[in-house]
This record gives structure tokens, sequence and C-alpha cells, in this order.
């Protein structure tokens, strides 16, 4: 291999390396010829070293060696470009990776002023937001023992040092067990501190050190505007701190929550992709601020199809308050249960009919009917209320956004229709009885 690579180096060289390779008809010994670059013949002529008398046997005529100064040179220079080639990749070869990289000159990546800002709203506001994972106690159908799996998971996000974190209710519903992993992926066991199913708001509490837990910024969301960027941070199917961008396509929409059907109004509509598993997790806006709790999506395949809700911040402000102050939230009612709006408007009229009105609640202390059945089974209906304290009222969701307007203990006038009459009842708001 050293004769072809010094041949392939120097073309006077090839006639050294060929004759370095051919060998004389003794299989022990080989001759050596020197070839000139000069075209005259050479002056050397073989000497006689025995005469035909003579008993010893004949020698090998014997050849001095000259070589031409060009030759050694070319020869010198070829040999030194090899050991430099071989002692190179033999380095290259003999090396880890990391080493071979360092070969490779990469040019430092270049992002624009929109990209930056989203990367550094990203690493800013990760280490706000959590994993929750909903275990539930089930029983083994063969041993009977009872084990902890995990029936759901969500998002969350840190409230405050104390260890609060927010989230849905849905997130937690019928969880036997709670666990929350930060963003270092440590993960704590979690209690309830209290939950509005009618929001769909839960407050869990940790006991972490205060230097792991980072309060996420809160904004205002009164002031949004329809076309302003937001920013979607969450765990969707389970996949850690998940980053998603879009903008807001719609402010002050309905939605009914989950648990028990009671409207969310003002709710936030956007195009981000929230998925399952983004429940609980924050909606940023530009500035890395809470605008709002990513709830729930709009699509028949249960994937983002681009319509996602978010409660908005201001409502969720008062709630965690009255969560962490008091484990509930004090929200006044009729103490009333009526008929689907789809069975007044059967019925030609406009208002919601009263089913139930127990007597020791607020509309049957101040004397509003329910529907009955007389001794004959026929159905007579209740009062349909028309409206409190002159709103009108035309459906459910109408009667739970006045009622959300009002305090524990105020006193609302109702008015009614019964039979074909209207009647007016004043009624004094009681609080909410505690849901276990």
């Amino acid at each position: 291999m050293l004769s072809a690579f010094m041949a392939a180096t120097s073309p006077s060289l090839l006639l050294l390396a060929s004759s370095l390779t051919s060998s004389s008809s003794s299989p022990s010994r080989f001759s050596i010829r020197a070839h000139l670059s000069s075209p005259r013949p050479s002056p050397l002529r073989p000497l006689l070293l025995h005469s035909p008398l003579s008993s010893s046997p004949p020698r090998r005529p014997f050849f001095p060696i000259k070589f031409h100064p060009d030759l050694l040179s070319a020869a010198r220079d070829s040999l030194f470009v090899f050991v430099a080639s071989l002692a190179l990749s033999v380095s290259v070869f003999v090396s880890d990776a990391g080493s071979a990289a360092a070969f490779v000159v990469t040019s430092p990546r270049k992002l624009q002023s929109d990209e930056l800002a989203t990367v550094r709203l990203f690493q800013e506001n990760t280490p706000s937001v959590v994993y929750i994972t909903n275990l539930a106690v089930r029983q083994d159908a063969f041993t009977l023992d009872v084990l902890e799996v995990p029936q759901g998971s969500g998002s969350g996000f840190v409230w405050d040092k104390d260890g609060h974190i927010v989230t849905n209710y849905h997130v937690i519903r019928g969880a036997s067990d709670l666990r929350v992993t930060l963003a270092d992926q440590a993960t704590y066991e979690a209690k309830v501190v209290g939950f509005d199913q009618d929001k769909d708001v839960a407050v869990l509490r940790i006991d972490a050190p205060k230097d792991k837990l980072r309060p996420i910024p809160v904004g205002v969301s009164a002031d949004l505007l329809v076309g302003q960027k937001v920013y979607a941070i969450g765990n969707p199917f389970g996949l850690d701190h998940t980053l998603t961008t879009g903008v807001i396509s719609g402010l002050r929409r309905e939605i009914s929550s989950a648990a028990t059907g009671r409207p969310i109004q003002d709710v936030i509509q956007t195009d981000a992709a929230i998925n399952p598993g983004n429940s609980g997790g924050p909606l940023l806006d530009s500035s890395g601020n809470l605008i709002g709790i990513n709830t729930a999506i709009y699509s028949p395949s249960g994937a983002s199809s681009g319509v996602g809700f978010s409660i908005p911040v201001d409502t969720v402000n008062g709630i965690v308050d009255q969560l962490v102050r008091f484990g509930k939230v004090t929200r006044p009612i009729l103490g009333i249960k009526f008929a689907p709006d789809q069975s007044v408007e059967q019925l030609g009229v406009s208002g919601v009919l009263v089913l139930d009105a127990p007597a020791d609640g607020p509309a049957g202390k101040a004397g509003l009917q329910p529907t009955k059945r007389d001794a004959y089974g026929r159905l007579i209906l209740g009062d349909i209320i028309t409206s409190v304290n002159g709103k009108k009222i035309t459906n459910g969701s109408d009667l739970y956004r006045i009622l959300d307007q009002c305090k524990v203990g105020e006193k609302v006038i109702v008015e009614v229709l019964r039979g074909d009459h209207k009647e007016k009842f004043p009624v004094v708001l009681e609080p909410k009885p505690d849901e276990s």
C-alpha cells in the first residue's frame, strides 16, 4: 500500500516503486535498478569479480546505486504528506462523535423578533404550569385488591407561593387521590381546597418548597380585543409543557358547565389548539399574563378543531379568592328546579317553568307554586317566571345570569305567570348548600 501511495503522489517515485515490487530469479534476493531521469545512458557497467579459472563460485554482478537529488526530494515530500494524512485519518476514526463534530462549523441560528418573544414567553411561564394526575380507587375483579389507577390527567398553574394550584373542576372530578408534577418533574400529593362546579374551577394545595413555586402573573380580561395573540400552555395527551399559539376569535361567549349545566358567561373563544389534557392550563397574552383558563373545545371528533373556550381571568379571580379563604363559593339561589327550555317552548310561552319549589327554600317560603298532578293524575303547571327585578327572563340562562349579579341575603322581586294572570313575589336569596 505504501508503494502504491508513493507512486500516486510522484511520477518520479513511480519508477522506484515498480523497481521495489519487481523480484529477481532468486526467491530470497532481489536486485534494485536505479532509474535516472536523465535520458543519457548510464556509464555504470557490471564488474567481473572472478576469474573463469577460479574454483570459487561466481558472484552476482554489483550495481552501485545513485539516486537523483530531485527524486529524493519528491520522495521526501510524498512521505510527509502520507504521514500527515494517516495521522488525521486515525484521529478522526478513534475520536468520538463529539470530537468529530468539532470539525463541523455551523452558523448561529437567527430568529425573528416575534419568534424570540414567543420563545422567551414559553421559557418564563413554563415553570408555573403543572401536570395533574387524577387517580381513582378500583377493585380487582379476581384478587379483590384495591388499587389506585389513573383515570384522567390535565393541566394547572401555580397561583401563589403558598402552594395553591388552580385548575378545572372536571379535571379532578371523581378523584380519590391527586398528584401534581412541577416543571422539574418533582411530584407532590395534592389536597382539594375547594371547587365551584358552576364555573368549572377548582383549587388544590401542595406542600412544596417556596423556591420551587413560581406563581403565574395574573392579567385582566375586561379589555381583551378580538384578533390579539394568545398562547396556551398545557399537557395535551400527556405530553408535558406544550405550547400552542393563536388569536382571540370571539368574546363574551357562553358555555354550560359540564357538571351542573349552569351557564358560564363572558367566555373567551380562541383558535389556539386545545386538546384533551389542556384543560386547566393557562391562556396567556403576548406579555405572558394570565387572561383565562382553558376549559373546553367545540369538536365533533373530540380533538382540536380551531374552536376553544377559556374562562376569563376576571371571573376566576373572584372564585379563587373565595375558595382560598372559605373553601367554597357563596352564590345566591332561588331554591327551585325548572324544566328544560325546550319543554317551555312547546307550551308556547316564554319564561322558566317551576318544577319544584321546596317549602324550606327561598321560593317556597315566598309562595311560588311548583308543577304537580291532581287527584286524577292530570298535570297542573306551576308558576312560570317571566322577570326578576324587572329584567325579562326567557330561559334558564337568563335566570342564572341575573342571579350571578345578586348577593346572598338580597331581596328580589320575582314576577310569575300563574294560570292566565301575573303575580309578583318578594324573594330573599339564600346561599347555595354545601356540596360534598
